[in-house]
């Protein structure tokens, strides 16, 4: 029988409670210093952080594998399923071991200093909390200013339109509890995945909260998103209002 070495032993003996999950795609610049400022606001003994690599060509993987070595609560892993944002995320879920699992994005954008505030919410009952750009507190900065636009008034019509929890529903920097994902089986393949889980979530009776967080549009290396990917956005959004009218 083959003997754990010490670091398998590690994460087995410890009960986690966070699973962050980190979609990377030739991220090589910005993957070890999103690592880095995430640890200060994370408690290791119950939380893991796993980087998903999601069909890189550059040296992700190579570092990635140098930072599960440096960090005890660090992995990496392979997204063997089709290349895209949807599926390196739903790669990282199956691999989580945390009561409560958080995407957080390589290229920095995402606030680390958010995450105990949103740790603390899920504690208080809710199943998902949103990283909230458009709340009071919150904020955007930078990025494609057609993006922000369209980011900006899908997600505060829909909070009017359909009485949604949050002012950010398309926001990827949400907590999940792992177990709504029992009855919830997101079918979007890119970024709209973030939007698809937290309306199925809002329409299936499961609690919803936010968080004002701090966004910054990447300074290295090449966004992913597209304004000519827009049309899933565009579909959930009138899916929602229908739905919520009694028009589905």
């Amino acid at each position: 029988m083959l003997k754990k070495n010490s670091k398998e032993k590690g994460l087995l003996d410890k009960k986690i409670k966070l699973s962050v999950v980190i979609p990377a795609r030739n991220e090589e610049e910005n993957i070890e210093n999103t690592v880095s400022s995430l640890i200060p606001f994370l408690n290791p003994s119950e939380t893991e952080i796993i980087i998903v690599n999601d069909h890189s060509e550059d040296k992700t993987e190579e570092i990635g594998k140098e930072l599960s070595e440096k960090y005890s609560f660090v992995k990496i892993v392979n997204n063997e399923k089709e290349p895209g944002f949807a599926n390196a995320l739903i790669t990282g879920f199956e691999n989580s071991k945390g009561e409560f699992v958080l995407p957080v994005m390589a290229d920095m954008c995402d606030c680390p200093a958010t995450i105990p505030e949103m740790v603390k919410k899920a504690e208080e009952g809710f199943d998902i909390v949103c990283g909230s750009r458009y709340m009071k507190g919150g904020k955007k900065i930078g990025g494609p200013k057609l993006q922000g636009f369209f980011s900006f008034f899908v997600c505060k019509s829909l909070k009017w339109l359909i009485n949604l929890p949050t002012y950010d529903v398309s926001n990827a920097f949400k907590l999940y509890r792992k177990k709504i994902f029992e009855r919830i089986k997101p079918k979007e393949k890119g970024f709209a995945i973030s939007m698809e889980i937290t309306l199925k979530a809002y329409f299936s009776g499961y609690r919803i909260s936010e968080v004002p967080t701090i966004w910054k549009g990447r300074e290295k290396g090449k966004s992913k998103f597209k304004i000519s990917k827009t049309f899933p956005y565009v579909k959930l959004y009138f899916w929602a209002i229908l739905k919520k009218w009694k028009f589905l």
